[in-house]
């Protein structure tokens, strides 16, 4: 069969390789599994029930959890096999933001996970006049319960009616409305068609590498993201066993207990993984020390010729049996690759995970382009430090300017009742990321910074604030960094403190400071001095101008409920500059 619409890749595996389990999801101890004709049956009663519900085309219906689960695909394909749109909806956003988007998507619908996200959306229900119902997947006292969907689409003469309204859906029709998170204003709905997201997926998939069979993949980044929602479809698509982990606290046991041939992540996790065995390794002594760190080192020696070639081939092999196994075998033991997206991963990493046969494959995208702009991968190139070849169902070229212009199918219809923006982001058909970069001799993708986040100091020189924050984030010490100083003399930055790490740190070095908070721990002169001799390391990497010269340590944990950062963990630049402005006066105004 020709897959047109985001539906029909359910239907092809079931008809060309049904699978035993095809979803997964854990509930009370124990892992509720679909097979391919389970969840076809379970998404076409859901689409009945939609039906009864009296869901009708272009409907707009917004789901919500905490935790990916099968109920959340149910929704997805069951609405868009109606003709409905989807709207998913991070769950850590402010109920303010929950209403703006409900009233500019003119939800009628909301499913949602568990009774915080209920309360959250009943909070702000009589503020959107097209809002009719809100459903849990949790029970919720005097809440309606998405098995009331269910129980309505035991009615089997409904399914003819199924039918034909799938029949209707033309590919180039809108499939889902994503709200972007937006590190400044509103939140933009990026308008994707079934078309976009299909032709992503079928391009991307050229890109997977051969895996075991069957396959079994772990998902644990939220669906509605871009990013992970394209893998979901790309796993019903190549017949991948999803597994949709607990929560993102029991990661590491849902891991050992599905070891996953391929996951997804985001480079901070990856960073925090890596954080977490560096800190094993530091508590280690003797020959056990000296042997985990010199198989650090040869991990970071790492590139792919090198590996070929003698010595280095055998240190790599030895290191590999001594001491990278292991690591291998915390993240299931059968993990072949994971695909990390949506930031910058340090090449460093990269190289560690990759000696010790845990293949890093990045890509890069956004939510305008579908997800994928293009991927590294051994089925076409991969280069460590670059986000590989642009996948065949878009073209890429670099501006004057030195942005990353992407241009083909995949890119978005446009933003959602907003034909200025939609005209100032798509020129003459070709997407303007907002991303600098450029293409390598071999035509591989190299990300460099933010345009909007490039600055200028009052001496006039540029500063690219993500790669001095991506180096300077290496450090087990810095948690997260924000680099200031546009219209002043010299760079600073913002820094809050790996406080896990610094407390193991200071356990080691005779300190105790488990009954500091994390304000006094920030405050503490030793912890600055130690900061400020990994920031002289690290700046010795950058050109004198770029060099942070000062910086003062936060006392809080940077996060998406405080307003430093958005729900795909990246800096809101300008509610950090707002929150710590009396850090900035004290860097700039203080003598």
């Amino acid at each position: 069969m020709e897959i047109k619409r985001l539906f029909d890749f359910l239907a092809y595996q079931l008809e060309n390789a049904p699978l035993d389990v095809a979803i997964a999801t854990k509930k009370n101890g124990k892992w509720e599994k679909y097979s391919t004709a389970d969840f076809y049956d379970l998404v076409q009663q859901t689409s009945r029930g939609l039906l009864k519900l009296g869901v009708s085309k272009e409907d707009k219906i917004a789901i919500s959890a905490h935790e990916n689960r099968t109920e959340w695909n149910a929704i997805d394909l069951a609405t868009l096999q109606l003709g409905g749109i989807d709207v998913p909806i991070y769950p850590t956003i402010a109920p303010e933001d929950f209403e703006y988007i409900f009233n500019h998507a003119e939800v009628k619908y909301a499913f949602v996970g568990d009774e915080e996200l209920y309360n959250k959306v009943m909070s702000i229900k009589d503020k959107v006049p097209t809002l009719k119902e809100v459903f849990t997947f949790n029970e919720v006292k005097g809440a309606r319960n998405w098995s009331e969907i269910l129980e309505m689409g035991k009615d089997e003469s409904l399914q003819e009616e199924v039918e034909k309204r799938k029949a209707e859906v033309k590919p180039e029709q809108l499939a889902t409305l994503i709200y972007t998170s937006g590190t400044t204003g509103r939140p933009k709905g990026v308008m994707l068609s079934h078309n976009n997201v299909v032709k992503t997926v079928i391009s991307a998939s050229k890109r997977i590498p051969p895996l075991p069979k069957p396959t079994r993949v772990i998902s644990f980044l939220p669906t509605c993201h871009i990013f992970e929602r394209v893998l979901h479809y790309l796993y019903y698509y190549n017949s991948f066993q999803i597994y949709n982990a607990e929560s993102i606290d029991k990661i590491g046991d849902n891991i050992r207990e599905v070891k996953p041939h391929l996951f997804t992540a985001v480079p901070r996790l990856l960073e925090k993984v890596y954080d977490k065995i560096i800190n094993k390794g530091m508590e280690l002594s003797g020959i056990k020390k000296a042997l985990f760190f010199w198989a650090v080192k040869v991990g970071e020696e790492f590139d792919f010729d090198k590996a070929k070639q003698f010595p280095y081939s055998l240190k790599l092999k030895l290191a590999r049996k001594l001491i990278f196994s292991k690591w291998k075998e915390a993240l299931g033991g059968e993990i072949r690759y994971i695909i990390s997206g949506a930031a910058a991963l340090h090449p460093r990493i990269q190289r560690v995970f990759i000696a010790g046969e845990i293949n890093v494959l990045e890509g890069y995208g956004m939510t305008e382009s579908s997800g994928v702009i293009s991927v590294n991968s051994p089925n076409a190139k991969w280069k460590i430090g670059t986000v590989g070849l642009p996948i065949d169902v878009n073209e890429v070229k670099i501006a004057e300017d030195g942005e990353i212009l992407a241009r083909g199918e995949n890119v978005m219809m446009g933003y959602y009742k907003d034909p200025e923006k939609t005209a100032d982001t798509i020129k003459d058909g070709w997407l303007h990321t907002g991303d600098i970069g450029e293409l390598d001799e071999d035509g591989m993708l190299r990300i460099t910074d933010r345009k909007k986040e490039i600055f200028k100091t009052s001496g006039g020189k540029y500063i690219a604030p993500q790669a001095i924050e991506n180096a300077m984030k290496q450090s087990p010490f810095i948690e997260q960094i924000m680099v200031i100083g546009e219209g002043q003399k010299m760079p600073a930055a913002f820094i809050q403190p790996a406080f896990d790490f610094i407390r193991e740190w200071a356990k080691r070095h005779g300190m105790d400071f488990d009954g500091l908070s994390e304000e006094e721990i920030a405050a503490h002169p030793k912890v600055y001095a130690r900061i400020e001799e990994e920031v002289s390391k690290i700046n010795k990497q950058f050109g004198k101008w770029e060099q942070v010269k000062k910086f003062e340590l936060t006392g809080e944990v940077w996060s998406i409920d405080l307003g430093h950062l958005t729900p795909t963990m990246k800096l809101k630049r300008r509610n950090i500059l707002k929150r710590y402005a009396h850090l900035f006066d004290k860097i700039y105004n203080e003598e």
